[in-house]
């Protein structure tokens, strides 16, 4: 059970936000752990949920000691947007997932002590990636819960994210369920973002050929309308001075048919 302290009690704890650790252990594990985060930031960007990054965790009420960093911490049911830390008394929900970028050198804590802590928070599913494949299994390992013990995942699914995982180089990819699309990383992101605004460049220039390509076949056609304008008022014109010679050539009492 939680503890509860009295509240003049519990507004003197200080729960500090960081630690003065380094965020990641090496370059591959920062990586893969802000890309995660980005990546499900976007993703549930118009959800009724946070995912925050290697921010404390709190679990009991009135012992700031008891906290856990996870690298990243996806929380459903809560309101969106980053904290300073994460306190599960004041939000009312644990997280529902995370995920530890792991290595040789966490192995035990990642794979004992985290693992049954989450477990007994009721996490409902903990990933573990191994983005230089130092123990894990095919770099990526994953837990879901099962009543209050986890089971390992072997579906490659997360059934709350409702997400696809695979392990692409040192980093995890996130494919959609309903669609099998996948979720872009900011790199990605950025290339499809030049794709799209190439394309639609692309997409004016072309209406811009066709509306001068219309425009010319107008010009045209207006040209044409007044040539044939032209052939006709000629014709008139002709037809004009005809009757006229006729007129006159009965008028000197000549045969007008002479000039057919």
């Amino acid at each position: 059970m939680t503890a509860t302290l009295p509240v003049s009690v519990e507004s003197e704890i200080f729960y500090p936000s960081a630690d003065g650790q380094p965020v990641a252990e090496t370059y591959d594990h920062l990586y893969a752990l802000l890309t995660t985060l980005e990546v499900l930031k976007q993703y549930l960007a118009n959800r009724q949920a946070t995912v925050l990054g290697n921010q404390f965790l709190y679990y009991a009420q009135g012992f700031p000691k008891l906290r856990v960093a996870p690298d990243v911490m996806v929380i459903f049911d809560v309101a969106p947007g980053g904290r300073d830390n994460y306190k599960v008394w004041e939000e009312g929900q644990v997280p529902t997932v995370i995920f530890e970028m792991t290595s040789f050198g966490t192995k035990g804590q990642d794979e004992i002590f985290k693992k049954t802590l989450y477990e007994q928070l009721g996490v409902k599913e903990y990933w573990l990636f191994d983005p230089k494949g130092e123990w894990v299994e095919q770099q990526l390992r994953g837990y879901r819960l099962r009543g209050e013990i986890y089971e390992p995942i072997q579906d490659g699914r997360s059934e709350p994210l409702q997400l696809r995982l695979v392990v692409e180089g040192r980093l995890i990819g996130f494919y959609r369920e309903d669609t099998g699309e996948k979720l872009l990383i900011p790199g990605e992101l950025v290339e499809a973002l030049r794709q799209e605004v190439l394309a639609r460049q692309q997409a004016e220039e072309l209406v811009e050929q066709e509306r001068q390509r219309a425009e010319q076949e107008r010009q045209r056609a207006e040209q044409e309308r007044q040539r044939a304008e032209q052939e006709r008022q000629r014709a008139e014109q002709a037809e004009l001075q005809i009757e006229q010679l006729k007129a006159r050539l009965r008028s000197l009492n000549l045969d007008p048919d002479t000039i057919e």
